[in-house]
Parts: C-alpha cells; structure tokens; sequence
C-alpha cells in the first residue's frame, strides 16, 4: 500500500524540477505554434511589394522569407533608423540581419511585427548555391553536414528521478517497516 504522507512529499520534492521543465517545453511548443498560426493567418506578399516600403514613414523588412513592418521601431533601434533603411532597400534584409548577431530576445521581439510573408521564397545564398551548383559540371563529394539535433534530456531526468523517488517510497519504505 502506498503511504499518502510519503507520495506527497515525493512530489512536493519534485514538483519546482518537473515545473520547470514542463513550463519550458510547453512554452517552447505554445510559442511555436502561435507563430505558425499567425504565418497560416498572414497576407503574402511579393518580393517587389515590400521595395515599395523602405522610407521613413512606411518601413518593411523581408527577413528569412518574413515580411516585417518596422515602422514603428525605427526610433527604437539600437543601430539607429538608417541600418534598418539600408537593409529595407537591399530587398531582402536576411544577411544584414544574420551577420550582425542579434539576440533571442530581438528574435521574439520580430514576432509583434510580423505582416506576413513572402509568397515562393528562396534565400539568397540558397539561389546562389543552386545557381553555382548548376553552372558547375565538376561535382565534389564532400560530405554532407548533419543537422544538429535540439534533444533536451532535462524532462528524461525528471521522469528517472521521478520513478526512482517513487521506488524508494514504495518497495524500499515496505521493507524498512
């Protein structure tokens, strides 16, 4: 029979660690699928729709295949207004975006701006490889590069520190009494 007292605290213990992990990956997941729902929600546009928008007054910057209207943020930008003029300009903003580093924090904060995206994407330096790869008749076998795996063994812990709690308080506690 199972003591209540013990199965209690056993949880009581393990509660702040499961939490923690819980919350993350739910907030991790939820996070993802406001975003894929707005994108599901969002106009599409053309590349050429967002050069009609690079002023002062009216400012949209097209960002891994991402429409953003940054109007409201030019004053606000660390780098200044003219950085984000001049990537608006450029077309597509996505490597004067990358190159600079920015924060997990500016990452979130692009969601608020999100408009919509760009119908038929291709990334610049995807066009770039494809093009060299077709005008290219000598073919190199180098290795591919495997994608990097995003496991997070945290909620694993806590389920193996969870059943060796609850094996403890069970089947060694029946044997102490």
């Amino acid at each position: 029979m199972i003591n209540t007292n013990q199965t209690l605290r056993f949880f009581l213990l393990l509660h702040p660690l499961f939490s923690i992990s819980v919350s993350l990956s739910l907030f991790s997941k939820l996070r993802t699928l406001i975003c894929e729902d707005i994108m599901a929600e969002a106009k599409k546009f053309s590349a050429s729709d967002v050069l009609l928008h690079t002023t002062r007054d009216d400012c949209w910057l097209l960002i891994r295949g991402k429409v953003y209207d940054v109007t409201k943020f030019l004053d606000d930008h660390p780098g200044g207004e003219e950085v984000i003029l001049q990537a608006s300009a450029s077309g597509d903003a996505t490597d004067a975006f990358e190159t600079v580093g920015h924060s997990s924090s500016a990452e979130t904060m692009m969601e608020g701006y999100l408009i919509g995206s760009v119908d038929g994407y291709v990334a610049p330096n995807m066009a770039a490889e494809s093009a060299s790869r077709d005008s290219s008749s000598v073919k190199t076998n180098q290795p591919a590069v495997p994608p990097t795996s995003s496991f997070n063994p945290l909620p694993l812990l806590v389920i193996v520190l969870a059943v060796a709690a609850w094996y403890y308080f069970t089947v060694l506690s029946k044997n102490k009494e």
